[in-house]
């Protein structure tokens, strides 16, 4: 008998891909912040943005992962 806590596969995915949601609106949020600032620090913006950018790519590819291919 498996515990009753253990997540299947998908549901992994699932607390995976908001975790990712949050990660990715907080940096939205920090992104915004620094650019309202007088002189935003330009390096670190580009940083924040880079990483922006890869979790949009890992929740795509999480996304794909949990939506079911449908050949029409």
């Amino acid at each position: 008998m498996t515990p009753p806590t253990e997540l299947n596969h998908e549901q992994v995915l699932r607390v995976k891909l908001e975790v990712l949601r949050r990660q990715h609106r907080d940096l939205d949020d920090a992104i915004a912040a620094l650019q309202e600032r007088a002189a935003p620090d330009a390096l670190t913006l580009r940083r924040l943005k880079k990483q922006k950018l890869a979790l949009k790519d890992s929740i795509a590819r999480i996304e794909d992962e949990l939506t079911p291919d449908i050949i029409a």
